[in-house]
């Protein structure tokens, strides 16, 4: 039995090793299958792996020479080295010469002829031909269709032979734009493929279809010169580096007025070329030299706007270094060195070059002839002696006024003032040439009206003399017959502008009182009924009338109340308004008043003004300078009339006008008013003849001074107040020398009173001169100082001989001496002077005093000394502190310097504003 179980045993060992040992040779063929699997795999992916890097390497450097060029790739020694030291660049190389090889075979079998036959067909004449076929005369071609391409130089694939070049044209009129990029050294060859890229243009069509506008930010007085004369014609305008805002909105504009026009008509402007057999619409290329940086934003957007929209519109651009996106239908020519460029018409393989330019004599030439072209088909060019009549002053106004003040391609564009249009609106902004419209407009009247038939008011509240000149000067002693009043400088006086409508009312209701008792409604019915009287329409030119209304005060309230009258009764009674401003928006004053502008039917825009016309109306945006939009239609579009204005305001134009007017005509010298000016006293009105003592020159519309009543009773003294030295002694000066004109020697003494020393030389003047008129005058200064009280109570208590006229200057410098009292119960110099002020008017006794503040005035006067004080000048006084001596209005006043406010109660019921007179000629000694 122990046998038998260890055989078994025994038995069962020997089976477990067969059975290990079976597995472990199964497991072993299992790997060995498997290494030979896995050796299989790996040696496929190395090879695999060898190929891709190869075919990678081989791309890689069939990219480089795409990217370096064939020719230059030739001739590069690193990718030669290469290729003998790999195969597989060898191959690479090989093959796409032998593609070159091949595509250029039937290139040169086929395209180039194609491209020959093209260029012919397609860019006729001007546009395709060598200059030296075209360049000199204008062209004639009408402009009912453009030509598809337009020649900018020659081209040459790689590795051809000169012979093998042929000509590079692009898309441009009613297609696309063109771009230029330069690199270094390459700028003259960009300029010369632009310039005769330019001169083709003008060349192809009758001269004026097609208008260039230049630009360029690195030059001042613009870029390509030779091409400069068309600018004389205005085929081509040269714009302000800085203004490229203004130019992309002119564009803008255009774009939007021609798309809105072939709304309405259904028809764009190539197709109604087409249909009317001629170019409808100029074409209109800006030219745009830039220097590679970006744009502002906005002016990025707006040029991309365009590039977008103008094509349809016939707008281009020729961009020279100016960033624009690539969804636009533009070409570009990219210089790579100072002479070749790449296209985006042939690609990079294609060697371009711009055309030699033509000589630039040549180019000048032939720009002149073109500019004389255009003349000729306008007419000669017209100066502003064409605005004038054969026969000077000749016209009559029974109807309307009627004037030209420009010329459209030779045919004069008038401007007519009458019943349909009784006034105008002239906008322009700063150096647009609205001083010198406003030349042509009243240069032309004046030369058709004489002063029977037409008056002229003319007002500039902006800093200048622009109407100065109508006046008699000390070079030129000649005015304007039909100018009655011209007032220069009066941006601060807007009192006087105010006085010129308060005037213009006063004659609307003359006449219309007339009119009234003619039984007639109108001027021309008004001059049939009454031929003796004198009715001539009056023209009211104002400048920058938007500075009357540049307050929150009664001035403006007042001013624009009369000027909505004057603009709504002066179309009946020939009384004409002439609004210019800059800018006419912003009047606060006219909102929910459209009287004015609605009667405003003739509106003139210079170039870039805005809001004269009407809202839709961009029409000036577009103008070029010395050019109007004449429109008799309140602005709507339909009325315009573009006008070219003539130079009206040179020497030798308007002024040699006036002067031939001047000497054939019989008027009266008209009144200047220069708010820059103090006017003299020795030359002021109502001086030599006075009916009282003048204080200053009123702000009206007549030259008159405010002169001050004196009678014999209470109250007719005059206070001055203020601490404006100048002015007052002014007033005081001027007070006292025309009274001393008044009277003869002997009827009246004077007594100077004056307690602060740095004036005593003014008083002394004062006081020599009135001794030299024969009057007895009587100075305390100094140490006679400390008599004036002893004067004031002989004054107050005595009856003089004659008449006694006091100047006390500086009252308030006396306090001291005037508040002294002898006892307690005596009365103070302060009660003598009272009691001389109350009483002395009534004894031919008046009193001139200057109180140098408000408060020490109403101290000398006490609590009901007020009303003897008859009339006061007060000079930096705010008008808050007068209301109390104004019979309690409203004083809306601020001080300036030389301007005063006068006040008399017998007389005002409104203050007058003053000019303090110049009194240095009137106290010199004879």
């Amino acid at each position: 039995m122990v046998w038998a179980r260890e055989t078994i045993d025994d038995y069962r060992t020997r089976l477990w090793d067969m059975a290990r040992g079976e597995r472990r040779r199964r497991v072993d063929e299992a790997l060995t299958a498997l290494r030979t699997v896995l050796g299989h795999a790996l040696g496929a992916a190395e090879g695999a792996r060898v190929r891709a890097e190869t075919r990678h390497r081989q791309l890689e450097f069939e990219k480089e020479i795409r990217l370096l060029g064939l020719a230059a790739a030739a001739t590069d020694a690193d990718l030669a080295r290469r290729m003998a030291e790999d195969d597989a660049l060898r191959a690479v190389w090989d093959g796409i010469t032998a593609r070159r090889d091949a595509g250029y075979e039937q290139w040169h079998r086929e395209g180039l002829a194609q491209v020959h036959r093209l260029v012919l067909d397609e860019a006729p004449g001007a546009a395709g031909e060598p200059w030296q076929t075209w360049l000199g005369p204008a062209g004639t071609d009408p402009g009912a269709h453009a030509p598809r391409l337009w020649r900018v130089g020659s081209a040459l694939v790689e590795h051809s032979a000169p012979e093998d070049a042929f000509p590079l044209a692009v898309p441009l009129l009613d297609v696309g734009h063109l771009r230029v990029n330069t690199t270094t050294g390459s700028r003259p060859a960009a300029d010369a493929l632009v310039e005769t890229l330019v001169m083709r243009l003008v060349s192809a069509f009758a001269p004026g279809l097609v208008r260039l506008h230049l630009w360029d930010v690195g030059h001042l007085t613009g870029p390509l010169p030779s091409l400069h004369p068309l600018t004389a014609a205005g085929v081509m305008v040269v714009h302000d580096p800085t203004r490229l805002d203004d130019l992309l909105a002119q564009l803008a504009g255009h774009i939007r007025r021609v798309h809105a026009q072939s709304l309405r008509v259904h028809q764009t402007p190539r197709a109604a070329s087409a249909a009317a057999g001629r170019r409808v619409e100029p074409w209109r290329v800006a030219v745009l030299f830039g220097n590679g940086d970006p744009l502002p934003d906005e002016q990025y957007r707006e040029l991309n706007r365009i590039a977008r929209t103008g094509p349809e519109a016939g707008v281009h651009l020729v961009l020279v270094d100016m960033p624009i996106t690539a969804n636009s239908p533009v070409e570009t020519v990219t210089f790579t060195d100072a002479e070749r460029a790449t296209c985006s018409m042939t690609g990079p393989g294609v060697v371009v070059r711009a055309d030699p330019a033509p000589p630039p004599a040549q180019v000048n030439h032939a720009a002149t002839t073109i500019a004389a072209d255009v003349l000729v088909r306008r007419g000669r060019p017209r100066e502003f002696a064409d605005l004038l009549p054969d026969t000077l002053g000749t016209g009559s106004s029974v109807e309307e006024l009627r004037t030209p003040i420009g010329f459209h391609e030779g045919e004069p564009v008038e401007v007519v003032l009458g019943d349909a249009t009784p006034h105008a609106l002239v906008a322009g902004p700063s150096g647009s040439g609205k001083t010198n419209l406003l030349y042509a407009v009243l240069g032309g009247l004046a030369a058709r009206y004489p002063p029977s038939e037409l008056e002229l008011y003319l007002l500039d509240f902006k800093e200048g003399v622009s109407f100065a000149g109508l006046t008699p000067g000390r070079k030129d002693p000649s005015w304007l017959p039909q100018a009655r009043l011209v007032g220069v400088n009066v941006n601060t006086d807007r009192e006087f502008g105010l006085a010129l409508l308060r005037f213009l009312t006063g004659e609307l209701a003359r006449r219309a009182a007339a009119a009234k008792r003619q039984e007639v409604t109108k001027l021309a019915e008004l001059r049939e009924a009454d031929p003796d009287g004198h009715w001539p329409r009056i023209v009211a030119v104002i400048d920058e009338f938007q500075a009357l209304f540049g307050g929150r005060d009664q001035i403006t309230q007042q001013a624009a109340a009369l000027l909505e009258d004057v603009a709504r009764r002066g179309r009946s009674q020939g009384i004409h308004l002439v609004l210019a401003s800059q800018d006419i928006a912003g009047i606060e004053a006219f909102w929910g008043k459209p009287a004015v502008y609605d009667q405003c039917t003739l509106r003139i825009a210079m170039p870039k003004a805005k809001r004269v016309l009407a809202q839709e109306n961009n029409a000036a945006l577009a103008l070029p300078r010395w050019h109007a939009v004449v429109n008799h239609e309140s602005g709507v579009a339909h009325g315009n009339e573009v006008a070219h204005v003539p130079d009206a305001s040179s020497r030798g134009t308007f002024d040699e006008l006036q002067r031939t007017l001047w000497a054939r005509m019989t008027s009266p010298k008209p009144r200047l008013f220069d708010g820059a000016h103090q006017p003299e006293l020795v030359h002021a009105a109502d001086f030599t003849g006075p009916r009282g003592p003048v204080l200053g020159q009123i702000i009206e519309v007549d030259d008159k001074a405010a002169v001050f009543r004196l009678e014999p009773v209470p109250g007719r003294n005059l206070a001055v107040i203020g601490t404006a030295t100048a002015d007052a002694l002014s007033v005081l000066e001027s007070a006292a020398l025309s009274l001393g004109e008044l009277h003869s020697a002997g009827e009246c003494e004077f007594h100077l009173w004056c307690p602060v020393q740095s004036l005593e030389p003014r008083v002394t003047a004062a006081a020599d001169r009135l001794r030299a008129k024969g009057h007895e005058v009587s100075v305390r200064t100094g140490d006679d100082v400390a008599k004036i009280t002893e004067e004031i109570t002989k004054l107050a208590d005595e009856t003089a001989p004659v008449r006694q006229y006091v100047f006390f200057y500086a009252v308030d410098a006396t306090a001291h001496l005037l508040e002294a009292k002898e006892t307690p119960l005596a009365k103070s110099g302060f009660d003598k002077l009272r009691e001389l002020l109350k009483n002395g008017p009534a004894r031919h006794v008046h009193t001139f005093g200057w109180w140098r503040g408000m408060g020490r005035f109403k101290e000398t006067l006490g609590f009901a000394g007020m009303d003897d004080i008859g009339g006061w000048v007060a000079l930096d006084v705010q008008g808050a502190e007068l209301n109390t001596l104004a019979a309690g209005q409203v004083v809306d006043w601020s001080p300036r310097p030389h301007r005063a406010v006068f006040f008399d109660r017998t007389t005002h019921s409104r203050p007058d504003v003053l000019i303090p007179f110049d009194t240095t000629s009137a106290l010199e000694l004879p």
